[in-house]
């Protein structure tokens, strides 16, 4: 309680119980060096996968070349644009305008040519992950056992019910 409240309700002053400020032990080092292992693991295959697929690379440098030839034709344009009449530079400025535009695209269809990739990857991974639970789920049914996943086990409805009255005898008989 506060010290508002003790005053408002003339409460002695309350102090806190020993078991309020015992922390609770923090988990091994040894889960965390196997999650930490997993992790790596995961990340391997996600770069193990990437340079796996075919002409991922010839793409990337063609779109490198394309975007370096539009940006050498605005630079030359724009120089070209400088010297001539005024009446024929604003064509030139035009185009040399659409040339860096088309740099533009090729950039940017490339980076989304690999973030498709690496969502494409991601689904993958997210569904075999999916796939290995429901094979462990279906493999702990017959058992009657829960799946111990990160902190918890997953139980059936029944098991939750009996493990629940079954504490409560066990609170009951120490009474």
């Amino acid at each position: 309680m506060t010290r508002k409240l003790e005053s408002l309700f003339d409460l002695p002053p309350s102090t806190p119980a020993v078991e309020d400020t015992v922390e609770p032990a923090p988990p091994p080092a040894e889960d965390f060096r196997a999650q930490l292992q997993t992790l790596d693991e995961n990340i391997d295959k996600i770069d193990l996968a990437l340079p796996g697929v075919r002409g991922l690379d010839a793409n990337d440098e063609e779109m490198d070349g394309l975007a370096d030839l539009a940006k050498s034709s605005y630079n030359d344009l724009m120089d070209l644009g400088m010297q001539v009449d005024s009446r024929f530079a604003s064509e030139i400025f035009s185009v040399a305008s659409n040339m860096l535009g088309h740099a533009i695209t090729a950039k940017t269809a490339k980076m989304d040519k690999k973030l498709k990739m690496i969502d494409l990857q991601l689904k993958k991974m997210r569904l075999d992950q999916q796939q290995a639970m429901i094979d462990a789920k279906s493999a702990d049914a017959g058992t009657g056992q829960g799946m111990q996943t990160a902190q918890g086990m997953v139980l059936s409805r029944n098991d939750l019910l009996d493990r629940l009255i079954r504490g409560k005898d066990q609170i009951d008989k120490k009474e």
